[in-house]
């Protein structure tokens, strides 16, 4: 079994990606990793050539920034990386520039990956996600964030990069048969100071919108502001030990009331059903459990 990981990464230090963080919480598991680094403006190449690991090999990828809708262009940029995966591999393993796994999840991805290597019936394995938010000590926990996505593939050629890439499918647009696994992704996107928080999302959103709505919604000279989400709760857990130096490093201050809940009558009916019985209606889903 071969297992090589992959991601994508452009201006990882302008909008403060925790890609190192990504790239080496999963690198214990993968015989190789490919990054794809894009034309950046602010030494990214050299950060990734930092990773002290005869596993990484880097391609360096030019970004149509012409591509302003839906997110277009991440998949393309992701499909490139999954293309220069090595042909003898088995699984790849996705990981985007925010997300870490943790070291406590590594035997139970790597006997998955193990015991579903030989059943060309499982074409993916499906993670579960811990979305944080304004501060290390938060969990988004509200319908609006995912609580599930593929990140291992089976390599066989024939899977592409979906939509803006958080997930795949195979080339024909019909939906992967996966295996949901005891594991969790913990997405870090949304924090890091308020300043970088708003370059990050102005940075991001110019694939989905105009210049003048990218103003409207997130103006540059503007502090992100956190205090606009409509749930959190607190983290229980621990954190991966690689994020754990950022952690030490937090410089900004972030406090929200967890009882307080923004939610809309109907969002407030369905949060309840979904407490109820585990059931999130109308929830996205971009696979096919087996």
């Amino acid at each position: 079994m071969k297992v090589t990981g992959f991601t994508i990464i452009r201006n990882a230090n302008k909008y403060d990606y925790p890609v190192i963080e990504a790239i080496t919480s999963i690198l214990p598991l993968c015989d190789e990793f490919v990054v794809a680094v894009g034309n950046s403006e602010d030494g990214t190449l050299d950060l990734i050539k930092s990773i002290k690991s005869d596993k990484i090999r880097i391609i360096e990828t030019i970004w149509d920034d012409s591509l302003r809708k839906d997110g277009r262009v991440l998949a393309i940029e992701t499909d490139k990386a999954l293309a220069a995966i090595s042909d003898d591999t088995t699984w790849a393993f996705y990981i985007q520039s925010d997300e870490v796994v943790h070291e406590k999840y590594h035997q139970t991805i790597r006997e998955a990956m193990l015991q579903y290597k030989d059943d060309i019936a499982v074409e993916g394995l499906l993670f579960k996600y811990t979305h944080f938010y304004g501060a290390y000590k938060y969990v988004a926990d509200s319908r609006k964030w995912y609580r599930n996505e593929i990140r291992i593939i089976r390599h066989t050629k024939q899977v592409v990069s979906y939509r803006d890439a958080q997930g795949f499918r195979k080339n024909d647009n019909s939906k992967l048969r996966v295996k949901p696994i005891e594991a969790h992704i913990y997405h870090y996107g949304w924090v890091k100071p308020p300043q970088k928080m708003t370059d990050k999302v102005r940075g991001l959103s110019y694939f989905w919108h105009t210049d003048q709505e990218l103003d409207e919604q997130q103006p540059a000279n503007v502090d992100f502001d956190y205090s606009g989400i409509d749930s959190l709760t607190l983290f229980k857990g621990t954190h991966p030990k690689v994020i754990q130096p950022r952690i030490e490093r937090m410089n900004w201050a972030f406090d929200f009331d967890i009882k307080q809940k923004k939610y809309s009558l109907k969002n407030r009916i369905l949060m309840r059903f979904e407490q109820l019985t585990g059931w999130r209606i109308g929830e996205y889903k971009n696979y096919i459990k087996i």
